[in-house]
């Protein structure tokens, strides 16, 4: 069955979104099993090794991201027969291969700033930790997906005319959204690795 091409944009962000959500539920897990460690740590006095956790925590965040990046790249005629259908329209595989390599490309940030959100968590600074997070969520996820859409762009060879971003403005919310994330999070990193090392 076949979708019709006003639904294919609805399908093809589900499937990009299935496939995203795997990779940062095995970020969430990754930064979850460092919650006991974190609190061992801290409790002993060994904030060194708190510090040093955190560093190598960030590390295969950002590896999960890039292997996450590199499988959308290599493989993504795959992953859309996998999430996807097989047989669909030439309009749904070239929209899906423009979704999945725009909604993603931040792949790395995403799961970079999920470990941060959580290892802060474990860290006992909650309110830093929901505070970037619903920065994240609710300021910038919403706020672009919202705006974006509307920002004017100007002409092109395939289109003369200057028109309003629509659908793409939709896709690049994502990774605008977890660029600006990630610049939040890197002074709080910084700040958080100097209060550890003290």
């Amino acid at each position: 069955m076949m979708f019709p091409v006003t639904q294919i944009p609805m399908a093809v962000v589900g499937i990009v979104m299935k496939f995203f959500q795997i990779v940062i539920s095995v970020s969430v897990g990754m930064a979850a099993g460092c919650i006991p460690l974190v609190g061992f740590n801290i409790g002993a006095g060994k904030k060194d090794r708190a510090a040093e956790l955190y560093k190598l925590l960030l590390i295969f965040e950002a590896i999960l991201g890039a292997v996450a990046l590199v499988i959308v790249e290599c493989f993504l005629g795959t992953l859309i027969k996998i999430f996807g259908a097989a047989n669909e329209s030439p309009v749904y595989t070239v929209f899906a291969k423009q979704a999945f390599r725009t909604y993603l490309c931040m792949m790395i940030l995403a799961t970079v700033n999920k470990g941060n959100f959580i290892y802060l968590q474990a860290l006992g600074k909650a309110f830093t930790s929901t505070a970037i997070s619903m920065i994240r969520e609710v300021v910038f996820g919403v706020g672009f997906a919202i705006l974006l859409p509307q920002i004017v762009v100007g002409a092109s060879k395939m289109n003369p005319v200057p028109h309003q971003m629509g659908l793409d403005g939709v896709l690049w919310s994502m990774p605008v959204s977890d660029l600006l994330t990630g610049i939040i999070s890197a002074f709080v990193v910084v700040y958080t690795f100097k209060q550890l090392k003290k």
